[in-house]
């Protein structure tokens, strides 16, 4: 059997002020035809997966472009357009094959493309015909489109939020596949759109207990497969929204009656999915009222992993002016700042301009006396799924009893190991702010006395009633 793996990804916050160009991909996770590292990557699961199970079943495996870039704003034309023919054209030279494996997203826009995935879905099935087993895996967090949906065999979406089952849903597709390619089953898919955008943490209830019940329903009366696509609201295209997504073996009918099932199940939970968010002074009389710490401070609106660009300093203002001491805040995506420390080097005093940099979604740039505790050049995070995740070189300050951590590479926080391998003590702080929405929880759980959801100003504002939508298809709960 002959095997094709690509993969493509990014998630587009259609309102942020910054373009995802080609470079964005190129200095993160970029690998042409041949090069992917064994291990898993974002856009990469399935070819990781493929590969693990290939050489045990004597497999041809051809490895196409592998490319996925840290959240931002519209891709641009000639970006998504040079990567997808790429790896079109890594497919036109593989042929004939017999699967095709993809790892995407679901939520990346393009200048002149909606439905970047649904494009790609559409020329991969022009070039291998109707007959070959295509497969793709797809971030939760995805505009599952009725494209999407026609043109693949399979679609998987990871289950987890935060996205801690990356490599297990690659599993899934993979199995998925091979039982359609062997002729095992017949998936018929079934998609009903619940006609809202909520998200669903599964650290919590309920949607811990939906998550379980949908793993527990597959494989089970003729069922292949169920994905709940929360949507990511920040995109503003036509499909934007949460859908329920189920395969059966050869039932149509079965499929229908299922999705719509589940789908009314969610919409009859939506109030108890949204995220509680505090203002940021709710935030802090919360935290100082608390015994004990850490408690974790989640800065949503700033989180570089829904496209904000992270040098928000909204939080950090009311912090000094209020006189808040033994915190830790992290990651600030600030490469001038972060340069100016880094060449001073450990145990400097210096005056910093920090963040507020990119537009008026970012606040005002904070100057402050600082001292540098720390230093690291090429600083990886362990990302999500463990992947590697690069911050660049980075520095901790210090400044009026907050210890803040600078990055030249902007990402989320994802592990609590960003901060300490510049030695900062987590446990030994009161707060503890991360720029993250909710992938942070994985890691930062194991310290957290509590953990409060900041909402408020920023480019990744939950409060999505103050965003100018032009595109999505209403109505569209809560909106």
């Amino acid at each position: 059997m002959k095997v094709f793996c690509a993969g493509l990804g990014t998630e587009t916050n259609t309102f942020a002020p910054m373009p995802t160009s080609l470079a964005a991909f190129q200095e993160r996770d970029y690998y042409p035809a041949g090069t992917h590292p064994d291990s898993v990557t974002f856009a990469g699961a399935p070819l990781f997966v493929a590969r693990l199970q290939g050489r045990e079943a004597g497999w041809t495996l051809v490895d196409g472009l592998v490319a996925s870039a840290q959240p931002g704003g519209i891709t641009t034309r000639a970006a998504y357009e040079t990567l997808r023919d790429q790896i079109l054209a890594d497919l036109r030279a593989a042929m004939p094959v017999d699967m095709v494996l993809l790892g995407l997203h679901g939520a990346m826009v393009a200048d002149g493309y909606d439905d970047c995935e649904g494009d790609i879905l559409h020329r991969v099935r022009e070039l291998v015909g109707p007959d070959v087993t295509v497969g793709a895996e797809l971030d939760p967090h995805a505009h599952l489109t009725p494209l999407m949906v026609e043109q693949a065999t399979v679609l998987v979406l990871f289950k987890e939020y935060p996205h801690t089952d990356i490599r297990e849903r690659a599993e899934d597709l993979l199995a998925l596949c091979l039982d359609a390619h062997a002729g095992r089953t017949r998936p018929v898919a079934a998609l009903v759109d619940c006609h809202m955008i909520v998200p669903m943490h599964t650290t919590r209830e309920p949607a811990r207990g939906f998550v379980s019940r949908i793993k527990a329903l597959e494989g089970r009366d003729g069922i292949l497969s169920i994905s709940a696509a929360q949507g990511f609201a920040t995109g503003d295209v036509p499909e934007m929204g949460t859908k329920v997504l189920v395969y059966a073996d050869g039932d149509a009918a079965a499929a229908q009656t299922l999705a719509r099932a589940l789908a009314d199940e969610l919409i009859g939970m939506r109030e108890q999915l949204m995220v509680p968010y505090r203002s940021v002074d709710e935030a802090l009389d919360e935290a100082l009222a608390l015994d004990g710490g850490p408690v974790v401070l989640a800065d949503r609106p700033d989180n570089p992993g829904s496209g904000a660009p992270g040098d928000a300093t909204f939080v950090l203002q009311r912090v000094l002016e209020r006189g808040v001491s033994n915190v830790a805040l992290g990651p600030l995506w600030d490469p001038v700042a972060a340069r100016i420390a880094f060449d001073a080097g450990v145990g400097a005093e210096l005056d910093l301009r920090i963040g507020g940099k990119v537009g008026l979604l970012s606040g005002d740039p904070i100057d402050l006396r600082c001292t540098v505790l720390a230093v690291k050049a090429d600083l990886v995070m362990t990302g999500l799924s463990g992947a590697p995740a690069p911050m660049g070189d980075c520095v901790l300050v210090q400044a009026q009893g907050v210890q803040i951590v600078l990055t030249s590479v902007r990402n989320q926080a994802i592990n609590m190991d960003l901060f300490t391998q510049l030695g900062c003590d987590l446990s030994a702080c009161k707060i503890v702010v991360v720029k993250s929405a909710q992938h942070f929880h994985a890691s930062f759980s194991k310290v957290a006395r509590h953990i409060i959801y900041v909402g408020g100003k920023g480019v990744a504002t939950p409060d999505w009633k103050t965003l100018t939508y032009r595109n999505i298809r209403l109505p569209k709960w809560p909106l």
